[in-house]
Formats: C-alpha cells, sequence, structure tokens
C-alpha cells in the first residue's frame, strides 16, 4: 500500500528539518521526502495547516493487564495511546503477575502483537515480584524482549542490589529506569507545604526523591554505568543531574507533563485526580523542571499514564491511589506550557518526544527521525487547534486527569504506526 502526505510542515530534529515537505509511504517504511511528490497512491492525506513529526515514543506508561484490566487493557491503552500522537510505548512491569519471567513478559508481547495498534516494548521487573528481595534473571529477559528492567512504584530499597541490577543491566546494553523513593521519608497524600497543611493532610517530602536520585547517581558515576531516573520533579533533583551531566556521568532522566504544567496547588481544583507520585510540587519546582528541558538536562517527556478507576480516585485524598491518565493531553500540554511560551522550539520538541528516546532505547535504526529507509511511525497534528478535553472525549478506559474541563491546544488528527493508519480524528 502506498499512502501520501501532501503539504504539511516536516519537523525533524535528526535531519534539521522545519519546512514544508511531502512524505510517501509504501508498506511500513518512507519511500521519499521531498519538496514535491505526484505519484499514484492508494491514499492522499493533504496536510495544509497541519505538522508532521516522527512518532512520539513514550518510555515511562501503565496498561495495568495482567491483573489490572478494570483500569486499563493493553487495547484501551493502546487506542488512548495513539489518539495522543504516540507510536511507540514502553509499559512498566507493575501489573499481577509481575513479568520477572519469560512467560508473563511472553503474554503481554503475545497481546500487544494481537492488539496491533501501536509498537508496545514491555519493561520487565528488576526483582522477583518487585518485592526487592532476589533479582530476576536479566540476560534471560532481555532476550525474550524486555527493553529495560524496573521495579517502578516500587523502588529498590537496598542499595548493594540496585549497584548489582545497574552494573549487570549495563553489560547487556540496556538500563535499570529507577523509580526513586526513600521510604522512610516519603509517607503522604501531597507534597509538604502549605496546600497539605490547609487540606489536613501529610506531606510527601521532596527529599523522599532527592536521597534516592542521589544514589542512583553515585552508583552510576563510581561503577561508570548507565542509570536512568524517572519522573523527576524536584528542583535538586534536576540540579543534581545537571551537575552530573558536566562530570560526565552516565545518567539520564525524564519527566511528565504534569510537572511543568501543574504545582501542588491543582489539588484544590482536581482533587485526587491530581494526586500521583512522585507528588506536584510547588512554582520553583516546575520553573525548574522547564529550565531542565530548556538546557537539555531531561532528557525526554513520558506521561507515566497511570490509569484508576472513578470509584477508586473517588475517596478521601490520603487513600486514593496515585496516578493519572496523560496519554491524550501530553502533546497539547507541550505546545502550551513549552513550545508557546518559547521555552522550547518545535524541533526541541521531536528530540524530547521522539529522537532521544528511540536512542535511549537503541530503536533509532528504525524510528525517532523522518528519514527514507525508516518505519513509517508519523504524527500528524493541528497546532492551532482548540479545544475543551471532557471526559466524554476521553478514549483510555480510566478517567482520572487533572486537565478535564480545562482547555487544550493542539490536536492530534492521524497516528501512522508502521506506514498504517492507527487513528484519525473524527
Amino acid at each position: 500500500m502506498k499512502l501520501l502526505l501532501k503539504n504539511g510542515k516536516v519537523i525533524d530534529y535528526k535531519n534539521d528539518i522545519d519546512e514544508k515537505y511531502d512524505i510517501l509511504i509504501e508498506n511500513d517504511k518512507i519511500l521519499k521526502v521531498e519538496k514535491e511528490i505526484e505519484e499514484k497512491v492508494d491514499k492522499e492525506i493533504d496536510c495544509t495547516e497541519l505538522y508532521i513529526i516522527p512518532g512520539m515514543i513514550d518510555m515511562h506508561c501503565h496498561l495495568r493487564e495482567p491483573g489490572g484490566e478494570h483500569k486499563e487493557t493493553i487495547e484501551t491503552g493502546s487506542k488512548s495511546a495513539v489518539a495522543g500522537g504516540f507510536t511507540t510505548i514502553c509499559p512498566m512491569p507493575n501489573t499481577k503477575p509481575t513479568p520477572d519471567n519469560v512467560e508473563t513478559l511472553q503474554k503481554i508481547i503475545q497481546e500487544a502483537k494481537r492488539v496491533n495498534l501501536c509498537n508496545i516494548l514491555p519493561y520487565a521487573s528488576v526483582s522477583k515480584g518487585e518485592k526487592g528481595e532476589e533479582l530476576v534473571n536479566f540476560e534471560e529477559l532481555k532476550k525474550a524482549g524486555a527493553i529495560a528492567f524496573s521495579d517502578d512504584g516500587m523502588p529498590v530499597v537496598n542499595s548493594r542490589m540496585m549497584r548489582e541490577a545497574m552494573i549487570e543491566v549495563d553489560k547487556l546494553g540496556t538500563f535499570v529506569a529507577s523509580h526513586c523513593e526513600e521510604k522512610s521519608v516519603s509517607a503522604g497524600a501531597i507534597n509538604a507545604g502549605r496546600v497539605a497543611e490547609e487540606l489536613g493532610v501529610q506531606g510527601v517530602l521532596p527529599e523522599a526523591e532527592e536521597i534516592m536520585a542521589a544514589r542512583e547517581i553515585v552508583i552510576s558515576e563510581t561503577n561508570n554505568v548507565r542509570g536512568h531516573i524517572c519522573h523527576i520533579s524536584t528542583k535538586t533533583t534536576k540540579d543534581m543531574i545537571r551537575d552530573a551531566k558536566k562530570r560526565d556521568v552516565k545518567i539520564t532522566c525524564e519527566t511528565c507533563p504534569h510537572y511543568f504544567t501543574f504545582t501542588v496547588g491543582e489539588v484544590l481544583k482536581s482533587g485526587s485526580n491530581a494526586k500521583m507520585n512522585p507528588p506536584l510540587r510547588e512554582e520553583k519546582d516546575r520553573q525548574a523542571i522547564i529550565q531542565g528541558l530548556e538546557e537539555g538536562t531531561i532528557d525526554c517527556i513520558v506521561t507515566d499514564h497511570a490509569p484508576h478507576t472513578e470509584t477508586e480516585k473517588n475517596v478521601e485524598l490520603s487513600k486514593a491511589p496515585n496516578g493519572i491518565i496523560g496519554f491524550e493531553t501530553a502533546l497539547s500540554a507541550e505546545i502550551m506550557n513549552l513550545v508557546e511560551p518559547g521555552h522550547i522550539s518545535y524541533l526541541d520538541l521531536v528530540r524530547l518526544t521522539s529522537y532521544t528516546p528511540s536512542k535511549l532505547l537503541h530503536i533509532d535504526k528504525e524510528r525517532g527521525c523522518i528519514e527514507v529507509g525508516k518505519k513509517a511511525d508519523i504524527t500528524i497534528f493541528n497546532p492551532k487547534e482548540e479545544y475543551v478535553y471532557t471526559k466524554e472525549m476521553i478514549v483510555s478506559k480510566s478517567k482520572n486527569s487533572p486537565f478535564i474541563g480545562k482547555k487544550l491546544k493542539g490536536k492530534v488528527k492521524y497516528t501512522i504506526v508502521n506506514g498504517r493508519i492507527a487513528y484519525k480524528d473524527k
């Protein structure tokens, strides 16, 4: 099948493209990228006034299957992902059972292939059952299809174990993604401070993230191995990573749209739909996260898409589970809070959402850019289209989002995965 994209503004970080091009796709590959393509095709899409970027890659999300299908399934999560412009997603292993063995991991991979909406590259856990007691067989799981390793949500408390894991996984050419949370100081519902006091709930100390982030930097630097820090949210964490990178420490990190969009004050408006871990922070932290994206300290943006049912979330704040959905609002949040205020360019946005994630995941030989011969994973959006995000338009099985009721800007129109139209805006 041949598909022709006409008259769109192509933005590609790798090839420094930021101008109008036509793109010809045949089967699953990009065949031509030229100023003007006239060719008989099976389908043509007029992309006038639309932007065309490499398919967005989400290195950190939760699909809940197996074990949490009442919140999300691989199928419903995939539908939500492509509606948000994501062509590749990496689900975390906090499922029941945990993909700490080849059989469970392969069941996830097989279900992803059956659904066949987007590329799904799952993490396996670092420890068996994410209990932090016994390491998994990293080599076996890597061969079976694990893209990387994490006990996300359940930090590896034992430093000797984390050190061994980071060293062993580094030898396999991948990484451990660390959920940084020092449990002895992490109890609480939202960020410690005025809002927590006003609501009468225990506050989470920012040191809970920062202490563990410092540990991962030390292990990475001392042993000269790669480390990756998940969803950073504080100024201190950002500054530590910035300084470590100046020393050529092999540390990388990610953040999420909610950390550069909201502060802890959003909890007063959205309640438990603004409760996540790590929690929303203060304005100084939000500004520091933006600065980290500007200066290149933060390598990529992920969603940490974390579905929960309304019944689970509709309880008092201290008892509500952590997490919000994020696939369908990520691009709008990035446009409104990063690009339009002038913090980053659209080229930088592609670097943060497509190019660098492809490099970190070692899938850059096929994905992460728009060029001849690469896989045709492409996101097409209207950067100027405004809309109010309503519960009714949410594709995810769960509806836990602080963006509900807010006016957003930037609408995904098409998501193309391996040359096939996986999503089209109605």
